[in-house]
């Protein structure tokens, strides 16, 4: 069954974006093999400053990519992603059905007699 998935990576800044998108058509090619998989978007965010350093680097070169794949696919790509040395961090998890709506909160005025006895 194939179930939507999410993926962030954080990879070296010191790679050329050439370099970068070789690495993720490799990747992305083990989730498409034997058409059990579909990628649906990738997102380059491009060099941004982390919060904190990974790996002695203050900044990384983000990439989102969504896809749907079967479960028995996972642990190939996972292990690639995880001995490339060029990502520096990963996240990979499955993405909900829907998006959850935001939730209005009503807002209540005070009354007018609330608002007397507070200036008095």
């Amino acid at each position: 069954m194939n179930r939507r998935y999410e993926t962030v990576y954080i990879f070296d800044s010191a790679l050329d974006e050439p370099a970068i998108t070789e690495k993720l058509n490799r990747f992305h090619a083990l989730l498409t093999k034997d058409g059990k998989g579909t990628l649906s978007n990738v997102s380059h965010w491009g060099k941004r400053t982390m919060a904190y350093k990974i790996k002695k680097k203050d900044t990384g070169y983000y990439v989102v990519a969504e896809f749907q794949a079967t479960g028995d696919l996972l642990p190939e790509y996972e292990r690639a992603v995880k001995l490339d040395e060029g990502v520096l961090r990963y996240m990979c998890v499955e993405a909900s059905r829907e998006q959850p709506k935001p939730v209005v909160a009503a807002v209540v005025a005070p009354e007018e007699d609330e608002l007397e006895e507070e200036e008095a």
